[in-house]
């Protein structure tokens, strides 16, 4: 088992995203040695030496038990060029732990990022997903509804997406997400109530309620809960969640899942190619996914070179070529750490 830092230090990203150009990468660790304790059977981290996590697709339902009484959060910033700041309410990673420690849960949040095939970073929030919050508010959802967000974590970009569809007034259409992380614990502790944070900062209250506030917490009950699900039934909302490793089986699990085939879809990814593994199996099961539609792409962002790593910006784009695939590059960041966001389409999609 390998462990990677990617000078994070075990803790989440500022809460002003303008201070992301600051962060340096750092050399990783030595890798770990020794075996890791055996745990418990319904744990939901895979035990080391032991095969990857299957491909399981969960309901919202499901995600949704898992949630405390009360969950802390505080509210992320984003500033986009010539448009309103984006504020994305977020789970206290401190919470998460808590939670964690309760559970007899404590892999992945040391002092190392990811551990590979058993936690792949997804409590944190990472610079590159700023990055394609800022692209797609930058050149507009342009009618689009679906979205997949692979390696989704903390998911950033989604929420933003789901943030803007709930905040439109009349007629909103339909929209649907699709979230996918190795951990399903990521799904029920971080992305799930990221996404009811999302809905409750926007929720019409009376006037004598307290107001949502940038930092605090959210009581939740059966009754929160029936008013969030039905809320986004109404506003034409479909959530899809999926976990496992990337693999042929992740593919088909995704391609039966119930869909709008009349939709173009686009693929979210961030912080996904850190090493050449990661990149091989992450840029195979993108465009398995991408051919099996018709139309749509992928926005993809990473740093431009994953120091001590592996994994690189080029070498993602050679993959992806040699796949079929037809690669541009849409925005770059040129401050602190090098990083790109790109556009991934088959090669008939830009026939079409």
């Amino acid at each position: 088992m390998s462990a990677f830092a990617f000078s994070f230090g075990g803790d989440d990203i500022e809460e002003t995203a303008d201070d992301l150009s600051n962060l340096s990468l750092s050399p990783p660790p030595p890798a770990e040695t020794g075996t890791l304790t055996p745990r418990r059977a319904s744990s939901a981290f895979p035990v080391a030496n032991q095969p990857l996590l299957p491909a399981t697709t969960h309901s919202l339902s499901s995600l949704l038990t898992g949630l405390p009484s009360k969950i802390a959060y505080n509210t992320l910033p984003i500033t986009v060029d010539g448009a309103p700041t984006i504020a994305l309410p977020r789970r206290e990673l401190w919470d998460v732990r808590v939670q964690l420690m309760a559970e007899d849960e404590e892999v992945g949040l040391g002092s190392a990022d990811v551990k590979t095939g058993i936690y792949e970073g997804g409590f944190k929030s990472w610079e590159s997903s700023v990055d394609l919050v800022r692209e797609l508010a930058g050149e507009g959802l342009k009618g689009r509804r679906r979205f997949l967000e692979l390696g989704c974590g903390t998911a950033l970009p989604s929420l933003a997406i789901l943030q803007r569809h709930l905040e439109k007034d009349g007629e909103k259409g339909k929209l649907e997400l699709g979230f996918a992380d190795y951990n399903p614990s990521v799904l029920r502790l971080v992305t799930v109530p990221n996404i009811l944070l999302t809905w409750a900062a926007l929720r019409p209250t009376s006037d004598d309620a307290e107001p949502f506030e940038e930092e605090g917490e959210l009581d939740i009950d059966e009754d929160l809960i029936s008013e969030f699900t039905a809320a986004l039934t109404a506003q034409g909302v479909t959530l899809s969640f999926f976990s496992g490793a990337w693999g042929t089986e992740f593919a088909t699990l995704v391609e039966a899942a119930p869909r709008d085939t009349s939709a173009e879809l686009l693929v979210l990814a961030a912080e996904t190619i850190y090493s050449p593994a990661a990149l091989e199996s992450f840029a195979e099961v993108l465009m398995r996914i991408l051919g099996t539609e018709k139309g749509g792409g992928a926005m993809v962002g990473a740093k431009k070179v994953y120091f001590g790593v592996g994994g690189s910006m080029e070498d993602f784009v050679v993959r992806v070529e040699g796949l079929g695939g037809l690669v541009e590059r849409i925005r770059e960041e040129e401050e602190g750490v090098r990083r790109e966001v790109v556009m991934v389409r088959t090669k008939e999609e830009t026939k079409a």
